[in-house]
């Protein structure tokens, strides 16, 4: 038998670097996903087209286009690194079955106030079970990541995943019991004038809530803002401000009495928890026992006294 002819293959980073450029279509952004600096990706980039003998790019005073060899490139080299991910993800699942482990990513906040507090629960109906919870803002790709299921908060438009709606929730102002005394202490709306808001990145909903109530003459953008919302939450259990929370969030310190809801202007939310996992893997019994235990586990949240 002759001897296989030997492959011709690209630098696998330069093959990076031009998948990600032309997903992009930005060297900038390419960088800032591969955590290396625009000047290497295009460097990469031109070592690349050099290799090959032939341009990839178009680059334009304000913008970055394939050209027709490139946008020939772009589909084998994406189908390379997706058959790679899912092989990698296929190994690391086997591995993660025979150790019966969980992997579940999930927003810091939720993780914080509701999930955490529970998996107690979890570990005493399935001991044979671990779980690990990969807490972070953002969208898992399960084709490329080592996660068996996420807890997502949006709008329930995930194509190509199984969705299951855990729950919805309201926001609503909650404060320290210490802010409903003193000097001016909060009896209606209108007292906000005198006291800070706490804000997450999400400073619209100041604005909304404050229309809601007729309230006219307090700045919806002024305080303090977070990344997160459990952030927000306990600087309005430590007294530092009034927080418009999310009921979910909020529950557990209102139950306590570590806050209070000083006001009943409550406003819907659009957006629902979902649990969410590949379509393929759905019915596999650790992901099953853990979406059972999640619905149970938010249906007794809904059951619970109204906030």
């Amino acid at each position: 038998m002759g001897a296989e002819m030997p492959r011709f293959l690209p630098p696998l980073n330069a093959l990076r670097a031009f998948e990600a450029s032309a997903r992009h279509l930005s060297f900038t952004k390419a960088a800032q996903e591969l955590s290396v600096t625009q000047a290497a990706v295009s460097h990469q980039i031109k070592a690349l087209e050099a290799r090959l003998g032939v341009a990839l790019f178009k680059r334009l005073n304000r913008a970055l286009l394939l050209t027709d060899a490139g946008q020939a490139y772009l589909p084998s080299v994406r189908d390379a690194f997706d058959g790679i991910a899912r092989a990698t993800a296929q190994l690391t699942r086997r591995g993660r079955a025979e150790s019966k482990a969980l992997t579940v990513s999930v927003l810091p906040s939720f993780a914080a106030k509701w999930l955490v507090p529970r998996l107690g629960r979890f570990r005493e109906a399935h001991p044979d079970i671990d779980v690990r919870i990969s807490a972070d803002h953002h969208m898992t790709d399960f084709g490329r990541e080592d996660v068996d299921m996420a807890i997502r908060y949006g709008q329930g438009d995930y194509p190509g995943l199984d969705c299951v709606r855990l729950m919805t929730e309201d926001v609503f102002p909650v404060c320290s019991p210490r802010l409903l005394r003193g000097r001016h202490p909060l009896r209606t709306p209108a007292d906000l004038r005198y006291h800070t808001l706490l804000h997450d990145d999400f400073r619209l909903d100041w604005r909304i809530w404050l229309l809601a109530a007729g309230v006219k003459d307090v700045d919806p953008d002024r305080g303090p803002a977070f990344t997160d919302s459990s952030m927000v939450v306990q600087a309005a259990v430590e007294g530092q401000g009034v927080a418009l929370a999310r009921s979910v969030l909020a529950a557990a310190d209102l139950a306590a009495g570590r806050l209070v809801k000083p006001f009943d202007v409550s406003m819907p939310v659009r957006w629902a928890y979902y649990a969410v996992c590949p379509l393929a893997t759905r019915d596999n019994p650790r992901i099953k026992a853990f979406r059972d235990w999640l619905l149970a586990e938010a249906d007794q949240t809904k059951r619970a006294a109204p906030i």
